[in-house]
């Protein structure tokens, strides 16, 4: 089966490549190399590049584990947490229920 190709536009792709950069940062920070943060996340070290990027093809499973190795496993469940839109649409929905 053929898989759809994903497309991101520019702007989102530039969210993805600010994750990458905090997460560089935060590998420097730590005083990690890359060899040591892709070989504790069980990774390859050009797959490590690849997120510090923010390629889009990488999993995000991989994200995940490298943050873990960070110890900003946390994080993740800052995620789609605070989902602001969906509350005002609920909020509709139930104001228009009488």
């Amino acid at each position: 089966m053929k898989t759809k190709k994903q497309i991101l536009f520019p702007k989102h792709q530039k969210v993805l490549e600010q994750l990458g950069e905090n997460i560089k940062l935060a590998r420097k920070r730590r005083g990690f190399t890359t060899i040591q943060v892709s070989e504790r996340a069980g990774l390859d070290r050009k797959t490590l590049y690849r997120i510090e990027k923010g390629d889009p093809k990488v999993t995000l499973g991989a994200y995940f584990n490298v943050l873990r190795v960070l110890g900003l496993q946390d994080d993740f469940l800052k995620l789609a947490i605070d989902d602001e839109f969906g509350r005002k649409l609920q909020d509709l929905k139930l104001l228009g229920e009488k």
